[in-house]
């Protein structure tokens, strides 16, 4: 399955197949051609769409190209503006689809019947491609990990411990997008972010507004159901006494100078900023103080952005990872827009982890510092700033109680993966996905490795899985650290975000060159097992971990803003 999260969706659209099958012919008579309603629809689309949607190929959701020659505009209409309405009607398409891609796309009512028409006219500009040969002459492997996930025995109970107040307008799902939580050095409080805005300090159950970065930030950006919005944040390890604080968050496109960029033929859609904040009360439950930004980065699309910021919570002061702010860069959807050349390069920063010293000035703009032993702090053809690539989303880094850095990449047609990541490290895309080769320019099918794979000097995740029975992208998670719930201890805990399947791996299996085996895990609530997408009433979970500062460790579901607690194990 596609990863669809959202938008003109993974669902409009497999049906230049099913359109036909059902004698279905498109209403073409109906559909705009005048200029100027085509360009408002371009707008529209790169705004709403163009986060999943391309017209070359197949990404997070199908292309987009012939599709208003195959599925008649009226429908297309109805679908975009209330999909949840079409399917509980019987429509057979919608029914299909929902079938086959498993999540219903959200609804897109806010947008007016006006300018959903603008954006079908755009739709109806572009043609269905050509079929793209293989260049390598390898045949595609239909189904990469065929073996399934076993269901294990363990069962852990939860508690509800937090309600985070809905975000949305007028009660629509998801009523939030929180998707991380994480707890500052000092008074060791558990604090959650919410794509939308705001960054919530939890008090026991109660929940409090610690940051609103619409009010701090003018230009802050977020759209409903893109990337974009209030994307990570990470206390310093002394933030005790400099009372130091880092986030990143979304702005327009030309909202500042962007330090990092790529070629000027290619768009910019929006820009991340990595600020620094300081406060003189670092114990208050309310943040004042002020800032100042350290680095801004050009994206090509709305996607894959900077969403996770972190220190290495192991590190002590005379270490030399200490204070080192560690920055996970997805490839800004670059690849799904048929820009594969502005990745996967040292000299390239989108699909990177960086490692900067925030507290440092010898960057080029000044504002933070370059640790001397970063690995390619001295290559003349190289950003200084990376500490590995070839990532496509590494949307969550963490460590292990040993030591190890762990990173979750989010991947695109077929593989998910957890990453061993040291210094200096290729983990491959685009031309690798998980164990498999890809080719940049038709990348949603996967190859066996070529015979000189060796040459290429990259390195293999530690854990995988494709996107059968319905998974579609890994949520990162922890190896369980804590001491309430013994018959955790040894497990690194994640997810699939869209599915809410639950997943484990024992930690000493954890070694490169080598597979570690997955286990589902099951949860309880109130004495009866429940799967997330029932706690949710919903199909599409959205499910993310969290870790406090005693290693406990949580569950949160953005469609209802619950945040659970993992508080022991009902069956071993």
């Amino acid at each position: 399955m596609k990863k669809g999260f959202l938008i003109l969706s993974i669902t409009i659209i497999s049906l230049y197949t099913s359109s036909c099958k059902n004698g279905t012919k498109n209403q073409a008579d109906g559909i705009s051609a005048d200029a100027a309603v085509i360009a408002r629809g371009d707008t529209i689309f790169d705004k709403n769409c163009s986060g999943c949607h391309n017209f070359k190929q197949n990404g997070i959701g199908p292309q987009l190209g012939g599709l208003t020659d195959s599925v008649d505009a009226k429908w297309i209409h109805q679908f975009i503006l209330d999909p949840k309405k079409m399917v509980e009607s019987g429509d057979a398409r919608a029914l299909e689809l929902q079938k086959k891609y498993k999540v219903l796309m959200p609804s897109f009512s806010h947008l007016s019947g006006e300018q959903v028409d603008e954006i079908i006219a755009f739709l109806h500009t572009h043609k269905k491609p050509v079929e793209k040969k293989s260049k390598s002459g390898l045949t595609a492997i239909d189904d990469p990990l065929p073996d399934s996930i076993a269901l294990s025995s363990l069962v852990v109970g939860l508690q509800l411990v937090a309600q985070i107040p809905a975000s949305s307008e007028g009660g629509k799902l998801p009523l939030t997008r929180i998707t991380k939580m994480d707890h500052d050095p000092y008074l060791g409080a558990s604090y959650v972010v919410d794509l939308r805005g705001k960054l919530y300090l939890l008090q026991g159950n109660q929940v409090t507004v610690y940051m609103d970065m619409a009010k701090l930030m003018p230009k802050f950006m977020h759209e409903s159901g893109l990337a974009t919005g209030f994307g990570s944040f990470a206390f310093h390890p002394d933030f005790a006494n400099n009372g130091l604080l880092y986030t990143t968050h979304a702005e327009g496109p030309g909202s500042g100078n962007p330090d990092f960029n790529y070629e000027d033929s290619i768009k910019v859609s929006l820009q991340w900023v990595l600020t620094e904040w300081k406060t003189e009360h670092p114990e208050s439950p309310v943040f004042t103080g002020r800032n100042r930004e350290l680095l801004r980065i050009n994206m090509p699309t709305v996607m894959h952005g900077v969403q996770e910021i972190t220190f290495n919570p192991l590190a002590k002061p005379l270490d030399k990872d200490y204070g080192m702010l560690y920055i996970g860069v997805g490839d800004g959807g670059s690849v799904d827009a048929g820009f594969p050349f502005i990745v996967h390069s040292r000299d390239r920063i989108l699909g990177t982890i960086l490692r900067i010293n925030p507290r440092g000035n010898n960057s080029t703009n000044t504002h933070y510092g370059i640790p001397q032993d970063n690995p390619f702090a001295k290559s003349e053809d190289a950003i200084h700033e990376i500490y590995a690539y070839g990532f496509r989303n590494p949307h969550r880094i963490t460590w292990s109680k040993k030591g190890d850095m762990l990173a979750s990449n989010i991947g695109g047609a077929n593989i998910e993966s957890l990453n061993l990541v040291k210094s200096g490290q290729d983990f491959g895309w685009p031309i690798r996905e998980g164990n498999f080769m890809v080719e940049p320019e038709n990348w949603e099918k996967a190859y066996p490795l070529p015979a000189n794979d060796s040459s290429y000097h990259i390195t293999y995740p530690v854990v995988e899985y494709d996107h059968n029975n319905g998974t579609a992208a890994i949520s990162g998670g922890y190896e369980y650290q804590g001491s309430a719930v013994p018959g955790l201890k040894g497990k690194y805990f994640f997810g699939d975000i869209p599915s809410g399947r639950l997943f484990y791996v024992n930690m000493a299996e954890l070694r490169p060159g080598k597979q570690a085996t997955i286990h589902e895990w099951q949860v309880s609530l109130s004495g009866q097992l429940k799967t997330l997408r029932e706690l949710c009433n919903t199909s599409r979970v959205d499910l993310h971990f969290g870790r406090d500062a005693k290693g406990e460790l949580y569950i949160m579901t953005k469609p209802d803003g619950k945040i659970y607690k993992l508080t022991g194990v009902i069956k071993p």
